[in-house]
């Protein structure tokens, strides 16, 4: 790998002494014998800045704040810059953020040119974020539908959950995706997140309780369907996947109200003859048990 001493540096970048340790002192560079191509590329982006006359404390101010904002560990190489009137604002998931302030800056021009900045408060920034959200989550569900590339589609809900993190169809379907790769734990902790977004989401709990009952922590999912059922008293699913998880813990009695319920509210469906049978085996079982009591 390619190093640069000091001196290299002063003289490719055209800087003093002076200035370089006043970048080191704010914490923007780390203090070298040596740089790297990468550091190199960070200096010229300081230099920039420089001949825009803003100060190395505005600077450290703006990098430490988009660090917060965005999660990004070195804005100045992982993200474009635009400067107004003494502002920094980084180019940040398709819009440009002004991270002290946490306001969004829109360059209506395209130019990247100061003078067609402005900035906009918090409501609108609230209403941009969740307008890119739903955009996400509808291309997610296109992608899905046309059987594209799974890492997309997860990059998509992720990137919507991130920008609107109670969005409880997306954690729902992220969750599926998930699911359906067997992925169960990741599965878990989106669905959760969903029954906590929207706690009245009937879905949202019955699909908890099946990757649970994957994960063998049946006594959980059997806790998430009955909240199903709490809320959509009629969700024949989640009668038929509880009455499955009280009988593989051996709680007959209590799984037979749920066989009975789910073939009176699906009596034509694929599993009906199933819970029927299952019902009737119950009650006969408990018949003979009673009548053979001492």
């Amino acid at each position: 790998m390619t190093r640069y001493s000091r001196q290299d540096v002063l003289r490719i970048l055209q800087l003093t002494s002076r200035q370089l340790q006043s970048w080191e002192r704010a914490g923007l560079i780390a203090a070298l014998e040596t740089y790297s191509f990468q550091q190199l590329s960070q200096l010229r982006k300081l230099r920039l800045l420089s001949l825009e006359r803003i100060r190395s404390s505005r600077i450290s101010a703006s990098v430490q704040a988009m660090q917060r904002v965005s999660g990004m560990a070195n804005p100045l190489l992982e993200a474009g810059m635009v400067t107004a009137r003494s502002r920094i604002a980084f180019r940040h998931q398709g819009a440009l953020v002004e991270p002290v302030s946490r306001q969004l800056v829109f360059d209506f021009d395209g130019s990247g040119a100061p003078a067609s900045c402005t900035v906009i408060g918090e409501a609108a920034v609230q209403q941009f974020r969740e307008s890119r959200a739903a955009s996400l989550f509808h291309e997610a569900v296109r992608l899905e539908d046309a059987q594209g590339p799974v890492r997309d589609i997860i990059e998509l809900y992720s990137e919507a959950i991130e920008l609107q993190p109670d969005h409880a169809a997306a954690l729902i379907n992220l969750g599926t995706v998930y699911y359906n790769q067997r992925q169960f734990l990741q599965a878990e902790a989106m669905y959760r997140r969903a029954t906590e977004a929207d706690p009245n989401y009937a879905l949202a709990h019955f699909d908890l309780g099946n990757s649970l009952d994957e994960l063998q922590r049946l006594n959980e999912a059997i806790a998430a369907y009955r909240a199903a059922i709490c809320i959509a008293p009629k969700y024949a699913d989640a009668h038929y996947n509880l009455a499955l998880a009280y009988e593989r813990i051996g709680e007959h009695r209590r799984a037979l109200p749920h066989w009975m319920t789910y073939a009176r509210l699906d009596p034509s469906g694929p599993w009906s003859a199933h819970a029927r049978g299952q019902a009737r085996r119950l009650i006969a079982a408990d018949h003979l048990q009673i009548i053979s009591r001492p």
